[in-house]
């Protein structure tokens, strides 16, 4: 065993310092590169092995190394998969470091690596960044979720050879792989097939009208549905699928991988791809599941109201005794809770919180619904009423650099109109339990004195930023444009006022 009881450090921490200690060793005391490389990985095994056994110890799953995939935890004995919703690098850096690998090259969403194949076991996963494992940050509990298996969060981690045994000749991996538009002398064909009507169906292409194949379902999104739908002239997505309920890849074999659309392209052939001109077609899921996409042509468009956000932008240093619903719901940073921990008189220090009002507009031809069905909201008790989305808006500020330095967490939204255009009736309230969402010509504000309406800047340096204020950021709900979702502004900050101006819209 690499560790007891006893040991001041974690029995993973104190494991993971003597697999690398033995790494290290072993690429000087054996003769050839190939033993060094064959004692690594049997190391790598025992310890994962050893690691497999205790409560919050992940895996990568579905990858085509042992170094990226989607994630799994294990808890009460069996693995889950973690959802993408509030996913990133601070939670993606977690995961590397807990493995033991040298660092995150890249995270990944939408089931990258293929859809998640058992339960959710965590959602809404909020990481400070100093956790040493991933079970250690915030979530919504074990196996709380609303997430679709398509919704899978993975990461792609440096490899150990990066680190420890230096390689003599590259070696091409399948996150190198380059990806390319259709060069502008090919066509790239576009069809659905195997739906119930013209509007659905699994995505079907034809490069120069040579044979006709399916397309790779690996991180497909809204965003390259969208485009589907627009270069068929059916609209906009409403769903985006990996599935195998339109037809799976015995079918139509896919003939392309790697899609990434930025989602207001013209084409498919204008977004980026693996190159089909040299028949890479690279699938880390199942590959029974292809790209599929349902199409429509109302939609929703919401646009935020960035005049709103510089008009109410202010300070307010906040007791911590009027902050303990926020706190509950991990809208303050974390030093915030060590004072808790450590201070008995915690509750008589203040927050310097930079506060204001977010108001989204629906500028679309079809009411705004969250995709959770209503059986699945939740109550809270500090607000009194039923949440139905989990991540409607995201609150960032970050350096000149681009580098964030403060973050706005807010753990679940409430969608009622709360301000239509003259003679439109308000059609949504979060009130006893009535239906959400937001109408046509309708907005939804979110008022400066709510809780979680701020961004905590206790710890920020006084300087210039950048604030950007995000609706629908993960682009779970179909909508016309992405475009115009979120505010992004100058901040410039003092110890004694904050001042937000020269807002712009642009993209999440």
């Amino acid at each position: 065993m690499c560790a007891t009881k006893d040991l001041k450090m974690g029995p993973r921490l104190f494991c993971l310092t003597v697999l690398t200690m033995h790494l290290a060793t072993a690429v000087v005391q054996h003769r050839s590169l190939e033993d060094a490389r064959l004692e690594r990985q049997r190391l790598v095994h025992k310890y994962t092995k050893l690691l497999n056994k205790e409560e919050g110890a992940i895996r990568l799953v579905g990858g085509d190394n042992e170094y990226e995939g989607n994630i799994e935890v294990l808890h009460n004995g069996k693995w889950g998969a973690i959802c993408d919703d509030e996913w990133d690098s601070a939670e993606g850096h977690i995961v590397c470091r807990q493995l033991g690998f040298p660092g995150l090259r890249r995270y990944t969403r939408s089931g990258y690596f293929g859809p998640a194949r058992r339960r959710f076991w965590m959602d809404n996963l909020f990481c400070e960044g100093h956790e040493q494992e991933l079970a250690e940050c915030h979530f919504e509990g074990w196996g709380e979720n609303d997430c679709e298996p398509g919704e899978a969060a993975g990461v792609v981690c440096y490899p150990p050879e990066s680190a420890l045994i230096p390689l003599p000749t590259p070696i091409i991996r399948d996150e190198d792989l380059p990806k390319y538009p259709i060069h502008s002398r090919s066509r790239l064909y576009v069809r659905l097939r195997g739906g119930r009507s013209r509007n659905e169906g699994r995505v079907e292409v034809s490069l120069d009208g040579g044979r006709w194949g399916s397309v790779c379902a690996d991180g497909w999104s809204l965003l390259e549905a969208n485009v589907i739908c627009r270069q068929l002239g059916l609209g906009y997505a409403s769903e985006a699928f990996q599935t195998d309920f339109f037809g799976d890849s015995n079918d139509s074999r896919p003939v392309l991988s790697g899609s990434e659309c930025f989602g207001n392209e013209t084409e498919l052939a204008d977004c980026l791809h693996h190159d089909v001109r040299q028949g890479i077609v690279s699938c880390h899921g199942n590959r029974q599941h292809v790209a599929a996409v349902i199409c429509d042509f109302e939609s929703p468009d919401l646009v935020m109201d960035y005049l709103e956000i510089e008009q109410t932008a202010h300070l307010e240093d906040r007791p911590m005794l009027l902050m303990q619903c926020a706190m509950e719901e991990n809208c303050v940073a974390s030093e915030a809770y060590q004072i808790q921990r450590d201070d008995p008189h915690w509750r008589y220090r203040s927050r310097r919180l930079l506060k204001f009002t977010a108001a989204a507009i629906n500028a679309g031809n079809a009411d705004f619904r969250p995709f959770k069905e209503k059986s699945q909201w939740e109550w809270h008790m500090c607000h009194m009423h039923f949440h139905s989305m989990e991540v409607f808006a995201t609150f960032d500020i970050f350096d000149l650099g681009g580098r964030k330095v403060a973050q706005g967490h807010k753990a679940s939204f409430c969608l009622e109109d709360s301000s239509c255009l003259p003679g439109v009736p308000k059609k949504y309230s979060c009130a006893n339990y009535g239906d959400q969402g937001i109408s046509i010509n309708c907005s939804d504000v979110y008022l400066y004195n709510l809780d979680c309406q701020w961004v905590d800047i206790t710890d920020l340096r006084p300087g210039s930023y950048i604030l950007k204020i995000a609706i629908n950021p993960e682009f779970k709900v179909a909508e016309m444009n992405y475009d115009n979702n979120a505010a992004i502004c100058d901040l410039i900050y003092t110890e004694n006022f904050a001042r937000v101006q020269n807002c712009q819209l642009g993209r999440p």
